[in-house]
């Protein structure tokens, strides 16, 4: 019964640590009113299992004598076990909404999430603003990596005569639920369309099994092909980034 008992808590250590960061003990046991024993206990059995790991906590001026604190972090599997976790309840919702009212519901839905999305990017990527496309792409780049998509920009090569940026994000925290409804992934490409002024085309996803998501930006400019879309394009990531940004 301890054990049964002690897996809920030792969660709440772990998410605790997500959301505060580096940690040291004290500071875990005093939030949740746990005992030294109590907290060591809980750590040991994260740390066996991966979820997290040690560090030094960073010191500056003199600290005085005695051992560097210790502090806790969270792993790359510890971070990918709360996102699964997430993904589970977010695709039941949309799968609920999708029951009930029908695919149309979930695109709009998808659409309302990214519109806050595209309100916070719209002063950064300068809408509107005479600006080269590869400046804004660039800062597109910039404000999703600010958000965890791990993003980089650069010329893309060329698709069908039509020279263009290309914007690929190397992570995507919604890849497993984007990956049964493909709308939250329509709805990005159309924000990304309106943000840069300019047709864009998604080549790959990672929501469909590709590593990166890639986006061709097409350059009207330098194209001189005013309204013209780009043209669907076989996804294999091992092209399509170009040997761009790895």
């Amino acid at each position: 019964m301890g054990s049964t008992a002690a897996a809920p808590t030792r969660g709440q250590v772990a998410r605790l640590i997500l959301e505060l960061g580096p940690s040291t003990a004290a500071t875990l046991g005093g939030r949740l009113g746990l005992t030294p024993a109590a907290i060591r206990r809980h750590l040991d059995n994260l740390l066996a299992e991966g979820l997290i790991e040690t560090r030094t906590a960073r010191t500056y001026g003199n600290r005085g004598r005695g051992r560097p604190a210790k502090v806790f972090v969270i792993t790359d599997a510890g971070r990918s076990a709360f996102e699964h976790a997430y993904d589970d309840l977010a695709t039941s919702a949309l799968r609920f909404l999708a029951d009930r009212a029908g695919p149309e519901a979930v695109a709009e839905f998808a659409r309302a999430q990214i519109a806050d999305l595209e309100r916070r990017y719209a002063p950064v990527v300068g809408q509107g603003v005479k600006r080269e496309l590869a400046t804004r792409v660039q800062a597109l780049a910039e404000a999703l990596s600010a958000d965890g998509y791990a993003a980089s920009a650069g010329p893309a090569p060329a698709i069908g005569g039509m020279a263009g940026e290309q914007l690929c994000q190397h992570h995507c925290p919604v890849a497993h639920v984007a990956a049964e409804f493909p709308q939250l992934c329509e709805a990005e490409t159309e924000a990304f369309g309106r943000l840069l002024g300019t047709p864009v085309q998604r080549l790959a996803t990672i929501a469909h099994g590709d590593g990166i998501c890639t986006t061709h930006v097409t350059d009207l400019g330098k194209a001189g092909l005013a309204g013209t879309v780009v043209p669907p394009v076989t996804t294999d990531t091992t092209t399509e980034s170009g040997g761009l940004l790895t």
